[in-house]
C-alpha cells in the first residue's frame, strides 16, 4: 500500500504520472528516495524503447543573454503538437537553449553530455530521459546554435 501524501510529493517533486508514482512508491515500500532511483530508472529504460519514435512536432526555442552579446537557438522535437504546446515542454525547451548559450557545446552529443547548470548532478541527457517519461514520448535536441559578439 502507499502513501498517499507521499504519492503527491513524489506527483509534485517529479511530474510524472500518478500511475508510475504510485507504482514506484508500492515497489520502494513508501521511500521517497527509493521511489525517484525506480522513476529515474524506468526513464532510461522508456527512453530508450521509445528512441526510435518519429520526432516530426516540436518547437525552437531562444536565449539572449542580458548583455545582448550572447545567444542560441535550440530545435527540440517530440512526436506531438500536443506536448510540443505543453508549459513544461516549453520550459525544458527554454532551460536547454540558456545552457547552450552558457557553455557553447560544439554539437548536440556534446550538449547531452555536459553538467546541466542548474544542477550539476544531471546531464542534459537526463532532463532528455526525465521528459520521454513524464511525456510518454520520444523527445530529442535536434540542432543548436550558438552566437557571440
Amino acid at each position: 500500500m502507499y502513501d498517499i501524501k507521499k504519492l503527491k510529493q513524489l506527483r509534485e517533486e517529479t511530474g510524472v504520472s500518478f500511475s508510475l508514482c504510485k507504482k514506484a512508491l508500492e515497489e520502494s515500500s513508501n521511500d521517497l528516495d527509493k521511489a525517484k532511483k525506480l522513476l529515474n530508472k524506468w526513464g532510461a529504460a522508456k527512453a530508450k524503447d521509445k528512441a526510435d519514435r518519429k520526432t516530426g512536432e516540436g518547437a525552437v526555442f531562444s536565449y539572449i543573454h542580458h548583455n545582448k552579446k550572447v545567444a542560441s537557438l535550440v530545435e527540440l522535437l517530440c512526436e506531438t503538437d500536443f506536448v510540443a504546446g505543453n508549459k513544461e515542454f516549453q520550459a525544458l525547451g527554454q532551460e536547454i537553449a540558456m545552457q547552450v548559450a552558457s557553455l557553447n557545446p560544439e554539437n548536440v552529443d556534446e550538449l547531452l553530455t555536459q553538467d546541466y547548470i542548474r544542477d550539476p548532478s544531471k546531464k542534459i541527457s537526463d532532463l532528455l530521459k526525465d521528459a520521454v517519461l513524464k511525456f510518454g514520448e520520444n523527445i530529442k535536441i535536434g540542432r543548436i546554435i550558438f552566437w557571440r559578439v
